[in-house]
């Protein structure tokens, strides 16, 4: 059933990994697969075999071909570095070729203590592998480049966090998990020999174009390349208001994907200042810091590629110094992107940002909720007459009163029907997210009742979020006040 694995991490020196069975769990059962997603990665489905898959996705047995290792890595943490972080729980069996011609990581998340578990218990909570499940397939929905779930299974024993709770293994798929933290990890020992086969290995998997420029330029325009995506990446966290929660260096994926969905969640009611994590006391990794916490990590790659990208070391720093500076720039053509498609415009005019940014106090002076806000403008766009669902979601609406007849005027500018508009912008402005309270309401189900049909249910409806889906409207609503989410916990 598998697709033939590759091995290129697990052949890279020992000094990358180290080499780790899962450890079996007495009772595997497969609670969620995604068959979809196994397609496109080359699955053999008519052979599929439940029982088989269990054991398969829990670790209880290797797939033909498979090398499992846990990858060394290091990272900077709310700030602080830790010179040796690694996979404390997670093995990666290997990489596949998907259906596109690109390799892609097979990782199981919770298979047991490895030698970087640092005191820990190696296993994963149904509720967070559950959790990871719904919103990284969320957000690959809603075009976010993000790791994918292929699967998840309990394990028939209990793992103890806050309380006591079902164990499980999350199946994790991923351009690689290459990280910034993985390139720390190799320059703060010294070794630029593991650092340059790294950077090499970004370039051919993720960034081919680079090949072909001089190696006294490519590892300088490897940082410029990681520095474009990432950029992109989280002017699209912005534009659907998700909070990640732990932008550690070890959690910044160098091919510009969503990794990591530990303490994450989608903001509501409208406050730049948001912060859900529990441990995120001092605000670091708060919605409106993103942006600036991405441009600190890019720098600490920088600083991992140094010895590269030139041997003059002062030279070396005052390019990679330039390169990083550009940020800003990229990072607010991109979200400035984001925001004129959300508005409904195509054409590009100078107020625009202002715009955009005059919109977004109105929502804080409203405490309205994001998503629908964004959702019913493009209804009004559609239709004159709807002004009133959106100004009902604001407890003060002279602001955005104020405000929306300069978005009209704006819209008048683009020179198409008002109907084409409103299409446009339900293309990008979702009616359905991961929303907290659904969240956690179906990860209470399954785990205190071991009901997954909340989870089945929320899944399927985060696989259309653009579309209007009858009978479904409480998918769509914030939180009542009894229900709000205001703390994420981490899973490990």
């Amino acid at each position: 059933m598998f697709p033939e694995f590759t091995l290129r991490y697990a052949r890279l020196p020992e000094r990358f990994h180290v080499r780790f069975a899962p450890v079996p769990v007495p009772e595997p059962r497969l609670v969620a697969f995604n068959r979809p997603l196994a397609e496109e990665l080359g699955f053999d489905l008519g052979a599929f075999d439940e029982r088989q898959a269990a054991d398969w996705f829990a670790g209880n047995a290797l797939p033909e071909g498979a090398d499992p290792i846990a990858q060394a890595y290091a990272g900077h943490q709310f700030g602080n570095f830790v010179p040796r972080l690694g996979d404390g729980r997670a093995v990666l069996l290997g990489e596949v070729r998907d259906r596109n011609g690109g390799l892609r990581d097979i990782q199981l998340k919770g298979a047991g203590c490895t030698p970087f578990s640092r005191g820990a218990d190696g296993r994963a909570p149904l509720g967070p592998v559950l959790r990871e499940y719904l919103i990284s397939e969320g957000m690959h929905c809603l075009g976010v480049p993000s790791t994918r779930a292929l699967a998840a299974v309990t394990t028939g024993e209990r793992v103890f966090r806050r309380v006591p709770e079902p164990g499980a293994v999350l199946t994790r798929v991923a351009a690689s998990h290459l990280r910034v933290g993985t390139f720390q990890y190799f320059a703060a020992r010294g070794d630029l020999e593991a650092v340059r086969t790294l950077a090499d290995m970004a370039i051919e998997r993720h960034y081919p174009e680079l090949a072909e420029i001089d190696a006294t330029r490519r590892y300088l325009a490897l940082v410029e390349a990681v520095q474009a995506r990432q950029a992109a990446l989280v002017a699209k966290w912005m534009g659907l208001g998700f909070i990640h929660g732990v932008m550690n260096t070890d959690n910044c994926a160098i091919a510009g994907e969503t990794l990591d969905y530990g303490p994450c969640a989608f903001m509501e009611a409208y406050d730049a200042r948001t912060v859900f994590s529990s441990i995120d006391e001092g605000g670091r990794y708060a919605y409106r810091n993103q942006p600036w916490i991405a441009q600190w990590n890019l720098a600490r790659f920088a600083e991992t590629l140094i010895p590269l990208i030139d041997d003059d070391q002062e030279r070396a720093v005052e390019r990679a110094t330039e390169v990083i500076k550009r940020y800003e720039g990229q990072y607010e053509a991109e979200w400035l992107a984001v925001m004129r498609a959300k508005l409904g415009l195509a054409a590009e005019e100078e107020g625009d940002r202002q715009l955009a940014e005059d919109l977004l106090e109105a929502l804080h002076a409203g405490r309205a909720d994001f998503t629908l806000s964004f959702r019913r403008l493009a209804e009004l766009a559609g239709d004159p007459q709807a002004e009133a669902p959106l100004l009902e979601l604001f407890e003060r609406d002279d602001p955005i009163r104020t405000w929306l007849p300069r978005w009209r005027e704006r819209l008048a500018r683009e020179g198409i029907e008002m109907a084409d508009i409103a299409t446009r912008m339900r293309a990008v402005n979702p009616l359905y997210i991961p929303r907290n309270h659904k969240v956690e309401e179906a990860l209470a189900a399954a785990v205190e009742k071991d009901d997954f049909a909340p989870f089945e249910a929320l899944r399927e409806v985060l696989a259309e979020p653009f579309t209007e889906q009858p009978g479904r409207e409480e998918y769509t609503l914030p939180a009542p006040p009894t229900e709000r989410v205001f703390r994420t916990f981490c899973g490990t």
